[in-house]
């Protein structure tokens, strides 16, 4: 016995259709470059569980005045794998003046 076609053309006339408006012109601006950024040395820092920053100096961690958010703004910031005593380790690298 036939199996009964149940695919249905219901396609609407094309022509009905109203023509699609024109594109609007943009102008191009033009790409400028920004120079390179220069990093300095790394350095090490931790963050605790309440946004406090600690830095290694002279064989003990010592407060760090700046928050890691701070340090976001004008440097590159790297979070490191490892924990320290349930703290992150973050790799810390200052945007070197382009003057210099």
């Amino acid at each position: 016995m036939a199996q009964k076609h149940r695919y249905r053309n219901n396609r609407q006339n094309p022509r009905t259709y109203a023509p699609a408006p024109p594109a609007a012109q943009r102008t191009a601006t033009p790409y400028e470059r920004k120079a390179p950024t220069v990093y300095g040395k790394p350095f090490i820092l931790l963050e605790d569980t309440e946004k406090n920053t600690f830095e290694f100096k002279g064989g003990q961690w010592v407060a760090h005045g700046v928050t890691i958010a701070e340090c976001r703004e004008n440097s590159q910031v790297k979070e490191l794998p490892q924990k320290v005593n349930g703290m992150t380790r973050y790799e810390i690298r200052n945007a070197l003046d382009a003057d210099a």
